[in-house]
């Protein structure tokens, strides 16, 4: 079986994998959010929303899950708006990673604090 790259993909496969949606929601995934499956698939659920399902058994970036299940980005947020939507998974945005981070002044004491070790 000769595998073809992505740009290479039928459109009307395309087309009935995200019934026909051309867009998802910008503002809920970005390219690197983390996405996190909050159970298993069930029976009789469309094979890409399985798949991912599966995959995101662990945090996965978006753009970690397009090249996985070889789609377009656009495709798989479109797939994922639909997990979103019936809560099967939760998504981790990296700006709310970034407020995990300590603050500088933190960071300084730190440093003094070894210096003076």
């Amino acid at each position: 079986m000769r595998q073809r790259p992505v740009d290479d993909e039928a459109p009307d496969r395309l087309y009935m994998v995200t019934g026909g949606r051309t867009r998802a929601d910008e503002s809920t995934f970005d390219s690197v959010s983390l996405i996190v499956s909050e159970c298993e698939p069930a029976p009789g659920m469309q094979s890409e929303h399985a798949k991912i399902l599966r995959l995101t058994r662990r945090p996965t970036a978006v753009v970690e899950l397009s090249a996985q299940l070889r789609l377009p980005v656009s495709v798989v947020k479109i797939l994922l708006c639909d997990l979103l939507d019936t809560g099967r998974i939760t998504v981790r945005h990296p700006s709310a990673l970034r407020s995990a981070r300590p603050s500088p002044e933190l960071l300084k004491e730190v440093l003094v604090a070894l210096q003076n070790i």
